[in-house]
């Protein structure tokens, strides 16, 4: 196992810099997943990591030592791609043992890792197979085995589960998870989807267009997320948001009006907040309630959306120019087109200055415990 550390990490083509000043700190055994949309710079971050891309300016240590410059098959690390990349002529066994083989490694140590790999994965009983009999899923527990026989300090996925379908997606998850619980060693996990994210992680890296947004756990990054993009990329559905201006600041907190004269009240530090400043409320989908009678907006019904277990009903209104999502009872029952009230309790709401970073939330110690 072993620490990975990233001191003012830099990354540019030519002129055209694509990540900029990363600082982290991962601890030795933490399970830290990277997150964020298509061309956020996830992926360009971890082959630095790895050494398939070379580093323009900063650090990067692994287990206290510089790796810059160091051949990625020295730094420790193993990694799993996104395509399985098996050779299809071999054998699983064969395809586990190929990079023991050719680093020279006797016979009966190639033996036991690649069987004590198969036996942690489960699929010890495949071992004479080869790829084309396999599923998707045994495939890509076999990428895993050839990268564990490695023992690597450090194990690297780079989005390892997009080509499978949703059910398989959960139940690999659940293998990662285990995987993780059983090896302890450290992981570095790419992904776009944010619940393997919340599922999956110890702390979550969230960046956009190569800037690293927040650092965090699954709970604090939901509960206090440190900025707007933050708040709208974390979470499924998504955050609303409702543009206001501050009306008022008291002790209680801040009361935000929005232009249709309707008020909500967010319990927050008011701190730089000050009478006429533009902000934006934001209320997640499960605190967002049907016929608030304090605080709200007027909303117009567009459609339903009938989970089973949940519903999701989608509303529009002029202070939310990308809508309303309001998760209520999976038999509640509303007309299309009609109108109602949406609103949330002052707890329960987010404030985002004019710049898009978040005002301190007053309860969040409770919330993020």
């Amino acid at each position: 196992m072993a620490s990975v550390t990233l001191r003012n990490i830099r990354k540019a083509y030519d002129d055209n810099e694509v990540m900029r000043n990363i600082n982290l700190d991962i601890q030795d055994g933490e399970f830290v997943v990277f997150v964020g949309p298509s061309g956020c710079g996830k992926s360009t971050l971890m082959r630095m990591i790895a050494g398939l891309e070379d580093i323009s300016g900063g650090d990067l240590n692994i287990d206290g030592t510089r790796m810059n410059d160091v051949p990625p098959a020295k730094r420790g690390i193993a990694m799993v791609f996104q395509s399985y990349a098996l050779y299809p002529h071999m054998t699983l066994y064969d395809n586990m043992a190929f990079g023991l083989k050719l680093a020279g490694t006797k016979k009966p140590e190639i033996d036991a890792a690649v069987r004590n790999a198969a036996k942690i994965l489960h699929i010890d009983h495949l071992l004479e197979r080869k790829p084309k009999q396999l599923s998707g899923g045994q495939r890509q527990r076999v990428a895993i085995g050839r990268a564990i026989t490695r023992k690597p300090k450090v194990f690297l996925f780079d989005e390892p589960l997009s080509n499978l379908d949703a059910a398989l997606r959960v139940k690999m998850r659940l293998e990662f998870a285990r995987l993780h619980d059983e090896l302890k060693t450290t992981m570095i996990y790419v992904t776009h989807d944010q619940v393997e994210a919340m599922t999956l992680a110890d702390k979550i890296v969230v960046l956009s267009a190569g800037n690293l947004e927040q650092v965090g756990s699954p709970n604090t990054l939901y509960h206090a997320p440190a900025n707007r993009f933050v708040a709208g990329f974390i979470g499924s559905p998504k955050m609303n948001f409702l543009e206001g201006v501050v009306q008022s600041v008291t002790a209680s907190g801040v009361l935000v009006k929005y232009e249709t004269g309707e008020t909500q009240l967010v319990l927050v530090e008011p701190g730089r907040a000050k009478e006429g400043d533009k902000v934006t409320v934001g209320i997640r989908p499960e605190h967002l309630h049907v016929d608030m009678q304090d605080y709200g907006v007027s909303a117009r019904i567009m459609a339903i959306e009938s989970l089973g277990d949940a519903a999701y009903l989608y509303a529009e209104s002029s202070v939310a120019p990308d809508g309303l999502i309001a998760r209520i009872p999976p038999l509640e029952r509303h007309e299309k087109g009609a109108t109602l009230r949406l609103g949330a309790t002052a707890d329960h709401c987010h404030l985002f200055d004019s710049d898009g970073n978040a005002f301190q939330r007053k309860i969040v110690e409770v919330l993020a415990a």
